[in-house]
Formats: C-alpha cells, structure tokens, sequence
C-alpha cells in the first residue's frame, strides 16, 4: 500500500515542474560548486553556486546523471558529477586530530579515486561525440591535484559535490544535448536471459530491483549517504534461492518511481511543504492531486501558522483552523474536496534502513476530524489566557506534547512520537506511555502547567472504561478522590503562600510527590501545618479557606493509602483546576481593587 501510493505520486510530481522530480536514469543531488572551463579544456575557474537561505549559504538541488553511492561501495566514479576528492583530487581537511598515518591513507584513497574519475571518462571520450565532453578529458588529462591548494573555496566547502560548465554558456554540461542523449541510450537496452517477476507494486511481469535505488535521504539522523525502505543484505533472508530484492520482487522501473518521489517530498525543493518532525519520526504526507490545505498541513502541524503576514494567506490560515474547531466539512470553504485522499507516512532512521514508525490513509476531511476530536480531548482551561505576553496555544502542536515528557528534547523515547501519532490519526487511546512520562516529569520538577494537564486530561477521556468525565474548568461537584485531593492540595498550597509569602521550597516542592501517590501518608501531616498557617492570617482570610477546605474534604469518605497512574494523573488536573480558579479569583479581585480606587 505504502509503496503503490508512492508510485502514484511519482506521476503527479514529474508533471509539476516546480518539483523538478528526477526521470529514469538521473537523481536530485546537493551541489555547492562548479568547475568553469574554456572550450579546450583549460581550467577557467571554480565557482560557489550555493544559494543564500536564512542566515547560511546551502547546496543546490541539481539533476544529474546516475545516483549517490553508499559509503564503503569502494572505488565508484559518477559520471560528470561527484565530490571533490573525484573531480579534483582534493583531500578534504578533517576536523580534529589525524595521525599521519591516518592522513596518508586518505591521500591515497583520494589519488585512486581522481584517477578512477579520469579514466572513467577518457574511456567514454569516443563513445560520447560531444565538443564539452572532450574539453572535460582534456581538463582531466591535464589537471595537477596539487593545484587545489589554489582554491580556498574547496576549504570552505569541506568537499562537496561538483559540475562542469563551459564558460559562456547557462547550462552545466551534463544538460547538454548529445550527452543527455548517450545517457538515455545506456538505460533503454533490455538485458536478455533475464527473468521475469511479478511487481508487487504494478503486477506486471518485469525485470526486479535487486536494490531499490535511489537511497533515501532527508531522515533526520538516517545516514546521510542515504538509507533503504526495502532491503534484503543477509544470507538469512535468502529463501528458495531468492536473495536480496527478489526475496519481494518490486520492478527496476517501480522501485526507482517510488524512491524518487519519496526523496521529493523528503528532501527536495518543496519538501519543507510536506515533512515535519514528531520526536525522532520524520513525517512525510502528500494528497493524491494539489490542494490548498496539503501546502499548509505541515506549518499547521508544527503550530508554526502565527507566523502568517500576507493576507490571502492569513486568511487561509484562519480557515484551517475553523477546519480544527468544527471539523473537515469546513475545508470546501478552501477549494478543498474533503474526500480527497491523504497519506501520512511516519519514518525512523535504523542504520543503513528505515524504520515505519506508522502509515495512515484517509481522506482529507477525516483527517481534519481526527485532529478536531484529538484538540477536544485536549481542551482544559489555559493557565494563560490571550491577554497575556505569551498566551498557551489554541492548538498545542504534537512537538510540544512530547516536549513535557522529558527533561531535555533529546531524551524523549523514540517511540513515542509514533505511538502518539498513531493514536491521533486512528482515534485510539492514548498510549500508557505518554500518561506514565508526564507522571514522572510532574514528580521530577512538582510543575503541572497546561500541556501537561491537557495530555493527562486526553489520555483519560480516550481510556477504555474511564471513571467519570473530566471537565474543561474546575469541577466543584466532582465526587472522584483524587480529583477532590488534588484540589485541597492547590489550597493547601495557597494558605502556606497567604499565610508565610514565598517561603522558597514550600508543600509542592516537598510533598507533592507523596500526596499523590500516598495520601494516607502525607495529608494528615499537611492538614496539621495548614492549622498553623490559619493561625498567622486575619479573619477574613481564614474564614475563606476554611470554606473552601471543608467543601472539598465533605465529598471525601476515606482517605485512600495509594494512587494508580490513573488517580496521580486526576490528582494532577484537580490540582491544575484548582489553581486556575484561584489565580482567575485573585486576579478579578485585583481588577475590581483597580477600578474602586480609581
């Protein structure tokens, strides 16, 4: 299914130019220079094409013939094309330390591979009747490695991948017509004596890919020489004589369709319109025919759409978000047929491989239902509202979840951004996973801000068999327990901070780990110095709080001795709620104080 929807959105891309999709024989490359040369092969100079984005200077996304190479394929010129150990015979700088003998190797290598990129095109030199490619072999022919010294741009680049030019002309002379011509003869003869199979991605009988080329690029810490989606490599896998790719026989022509596509949208010029990152997964996604809401899917989910200046823009911006509060109906506002199909494919880098974290197929409009029912199990009150210099988001992009699962982005499990994925798309429970890491977090750090109670909130609406509702605002006639402990643990809290001010490790920092997970334990000895915080306020005050303990302590009949993660999670947003109401309370009471004294 993965692999029959990449071959589809092959045909849509190669016939949008602005994708500038690779045909048969050719793949996109990251090329930073150009060695410019006169017409009898003298060297006029080497050029830095890298394009201006940002603040830094990046490759630009070439066509060119043939494909990458893995590492370790050993000694493997490409033709009119490599990097510049090949084209030149330039030894790259390391960063560090390099023993001699370390460096003397490197030289050697780089000395084979320049002699190997030379030889390889001397012997097409009559094969290839063409006045630029004969200007290239004279410029091979003659070319002295240790005159790179003269160029610190090849410093600068730390390698890279190069062309060739003439001077004088706008193409780069792979685009020339004679050698673009002998290229294609090279791909079009059929091999004979070579058997048939059956794709399993066309079901045609045709020659199969013993690897899928080309590799894909674009994983965030996949291999940076590119990686596999399907692959075969060890003599465990060989079944009935069957190795490598024929153990699932995908055609040459399939194999190459999908990789191309999928490299497209994973690393090519517009991929920034159809990947985001969720944890360690790369998500790719992409609608079977162009839509407006496919160009704005990835800054929607990445929460990035409060970054919009330009009217239509904005405007289209505002109608996604509509699309988010009531569902994906409202996307025929955009042009958008609802029933269009979208795809959704989650990517992990392993090894030389790629992991599928998880895959989703459905329609745009059920899409957008997902995301409205995931945003409604997340719906809590925000501890800062719109007034204030950075407002809690509407919409909490999946990052920011996951973010409140560890201490440092870095240490959030690589699986669950997968599994969290997975649950928004399909509509299933939340994993365990994603309750149990908060848990640990709010213990760690004794914080319980709005992320974090929104996911706890979302974990238990969606959990099999959940005890009870769980409301967007403080819940007053909420008989649950731990709710009801949570929340006399808010105002414990706050007597201590009427009572003393700010005290600096005050009962969140040192009991609110016991209280909710041992209530039996802590809240005797909490209720015992709340009595001595009474003492030391005024009347009024104390009378307030001791409202407010004794409604709260009315609907408890036992105290319990343990929570689960379920009750903990409860405790957490009984205590969010709680605190909520009190700063709202607190802050209409300033307002009022305001307004009387004016």
């Amino acid at each position: 299914m993965i692999l029959q929807s990449l071959n589809h959105l092959y045909d849509r891309l190669a016939a949008d130019p602005s994708y500038d999709i690779a045909p048969a024989g050719y793949s996109t490359q990251k090329i930073a220079f150009v060695v410019v040369l006169h017409a009898d092969g003298r060297l006029h100079g080497i050029d830095d094409i890298r394009e201006e984005k940002g603040n830094k200077r990046v490759p630009r996304q070439v066509l060119v013939p043939g494909q990458s190479k893995s590492s370790g394929s050993g000694i493997n010129p490409c033709i009119l094309w490599d990097n510049s150990a090949y084209l030149l015979g330039y030894v790259a700088p390391q960063k560090g330390s390099e023993t001699d003998e370390k460096f003397e190797q490197r030289c050697l290598r780089t000395a084979e591979s320049f002699k190997a990129f030379r030889e390889k095109h001397l012997d097409l030199k009559s094969a290839i009747n063409d006045d630029g490619f004969t200007a290239i072999c004279r410029f091979l022919d003659a070319w002295s490695p240790e005159r790179c010294a003269e160029f610190p741009l090849l410093s600068e680049l730390q390698g890279g991948f190069g062309i060739f030019q003439v001077i004088g002309e706008a193409q780069y002379l792979h685009q020339r017509p004679v050698i673009k011509a002998w290229w294609a003869s090279q791909h079009s003869t059929s091999e004979d004596g070579i058997e048939l199979s059956l794709c399993l991605v066309t079901g045609q009988r045709a020659i199969a890919a013993r690897t899928h080329e080309p590799k894909l690029k674009g994983v965030v810490d996949a291999q940076s020489s590119g990686a596999a989606l399907v692959s075969f490599n060890c003599d465990a896998f060989t079944s009935y004589g069957k190795a490598q790719g024929m153990n699932a026989p995908v055609s040459e022509q399939a194999a190459f369709r999908y990789c191309t596509a999928l490299n497209s949208i994973l690393a090519g010029s517009r991929s920034d319109k159809h990947r985001f990152q969720v944890g360690d997964t790369t998500v790719v996604f992409w609608t079977d025919k162009p839509t407006v809401t496919e160009s704005w899917l990835a800054d929607l989910l990445k929460g990035d759409l409060t970054e919009v200046q330009d009217d239509t823009a904005l405007k289209q911006a505002h109608m996604l978000l509509q699309a988010l509060r009531h569902g994906g109906g409202e996307l025929r506002v955009l042009g958008d047929d609802p029933d269009t199909p979208v795809h959704l494919l989650g990517l992990a880098p392993n090894a030389a491989r790629l992991s599928v974290r998880f895959w989703h197929s459905g329609s745009l409009g059920g899409l957008f239902d997902k995301l409205k029912a995931h945003h409604d199990a997340l719906q809590i009150a925000p501890e800062f509202g719109a007034g204030s210099k950075r407002p809690d988001p509407e919409f909490p992009p999946i990052w920011m979840l996951l973010r409140e699962t560890a201490r440092e982005t870095k240490d959030v499990s690589p699986l669950l951004g997968g599994a969290l994925m997975r649950a928004i798309l399909e509509g299933v429970p939340y994993p365990d996973a994603l309750a149990s890491a908060v848990i640990r977090r709010i213990r760690a750090d004794r914080m319980v801000n709005y992320l974090r109670a929104a996911t706890l909130k979302a974990w238990l609406v969606r959990k099999p068999n959940s005890q009870g509702a769980i409301s967007v605002s403080l819940d007053t006639v909420n008989p649950d327990p731990a709710y009801r402990l949570g929340r006399l643990f808010a105002v414990l809290e706050s007597a201590q901070y009427a009572a003393m001010g700010d005290v600096g490790a005050g009962i969140r920092d040192r009991f609110y780990s016991a209280a909710s997970a041992t209530p039996a334990i802590a809240f005797p000895r909490l209720l015992r110095t709340y009595q001595h915080h009474l003492g030391k306020m005024g009347m009024g005050a104390k009378v307030a709080f001791e409202k407010r303990v004794q409604e709260i302590i009315d609907g408890i009949d036992a105290m319990p001795s343990n929570f689960n993660i379920e009750a903990q999670a409860r405790f957490a947003i009984g205590y969010y709620h709680q605190r909520k109401a009190q700063f709202d309370g607190a802050r209409t009471n300033n307002s009022e104080n305001e307004t009387t004294e004016q």
